[in-house]
């Protein structure tokens, strides 16, 4: 719609997602809406805080898994940069420990990507009038699922634990002892009922707790 037929106060609009035709077919859908306008497109993490700090929008649309920074980890860097700003979860993994660390991190909402953009936009308006709004069948799993058993060092363990990187290496990078490190795998094993630790890893991202 032209913008000489938009209201007086568009809803202004951050879109972060890293592959950029569905950047910008996003882009595209959501600015026909008569009431939004997407004011800021990124495909970086790292730039989200920056672009929220320089155009302002009302609400930030997060992908998860960009490269740079998490959308998770942005998610958190914008309510301590620009807590008037809401978050609202874009993802294509529907994962419940995603949904978990989403809210913890402050998100408003979250959502996963093959839903029609009729339902996005409406989540833009809801989360802007405080409310809370979460796929129903997420929501569900989640609850289901349980909270995530790991702890935050175990969970750094096994994120250090990709490309094949030794004990060693990964108590160099955590700056602790190589008898803690195992400890810490030996432990993240058993809780994930895995085998070995690129096993836990793996069922660890499968259920969204890295």
């Amino acid at each position: 719609m032209p913008r000489d037929h938009r209201p007086a106060k568009s809803i202004r609009v951050l879109l972060a997602e890293d592959q950029g035709m569905l950047r910008g077919a996003l882009a595209l859908l959501l600015g026909m809406e008569p009431d939004i306008e997407v004011v800021a497109q990124v495909g970086t993490g790292d730039r989200i805080v920056d672009a929220a700090l320089l155009h302002r929008p009302d609400v930030a649309l997060l992908d998860i898994e960009l490269p740079g920074m998490s959308g998770l980890d942005a998610a958190a860097l914008l309510r301590e940069e620009a807590p008037d700003c809401r978050v609202l979860i874009l993802t294509t993994f529907g994962r419940p420990g995603y949904l978990r660390r989403a809210l913890e991190a402050g998100a408003a909402g979250f959502l996963v990507k093959d839903g029609p953009v009729e339902e996005l936009a409406a989540a833009v308006r809801r989360v802007l009038t405080g409310e809370t709004v979460v796929d129903p069948a997420l929501a569900t799993a989640a609850l289901s699922a349980g909270p995530n058993p790991l702890t935050a060092r175990e969970c750094d363990v096994l994120k250090a634990s990709v490309d094949g990187a030794t004990v060693a290496d990964i108590a160099a990078r955590l700056h602790l002892s190589e008898s803690t490190v195992r400890n810490y795998l030996s432990s993240a094993i058993g809780k994930t009922g895995t085998r070995n630790r690129m096993e836990a890893m793996r069922e660890a991202r499968r259920q969204g707790w890295l």
